[in-house]
């Protein structure tokens, strides 16, 4: 007999791959300064403290274009180009991710 029909070894990644489907929107927890016109609606902007534009965050620290049921963005074709260029499962978002580690179960 030959092993021929042996099944293939899979290395399974460390992490989980981050996907915005499967993530609990930490990027919304950052702040966005606004540095391009992305048409994002204006009840989503607020001045900050040095007099430049941001997203605006809920009381709980969340972005106010967070749909809270879906955890997706609701402006996503308006988002800022700061939210554009952070890109899934980069660094940065995986960075985020494990400083958010209470969030996931």
């Amino acid at each position: 007999m030959t092993n021929s029909a042996q099944i293939p070894h899979t290395q399974l990644p460390s992490e989980p791959v981050a996907h915005c489907s499967n993530c609990a929107a930490c990027c919304c927890q950052l702040e966005v300064l606004l540095i391009t016109d992305t048409g994002v609606p204006q009840r989503f902007i607020e001045t900050d403290a040095w007099g430049g534009e941001v997203m605006r965050r809920l009381d709980d620290g969340w972005c106010a274009a967070l749909d809270r049921d879906s955890m997706l963005c609701s402006i996503y074709e308006q988002r800022p180009l700061i939210c554009r260029e952070f890109e899934m499962s980069s660094a940065e978002c995986l960075d985020e991710r494990r400083g958010m580690t209470g969030i996931y179960r």
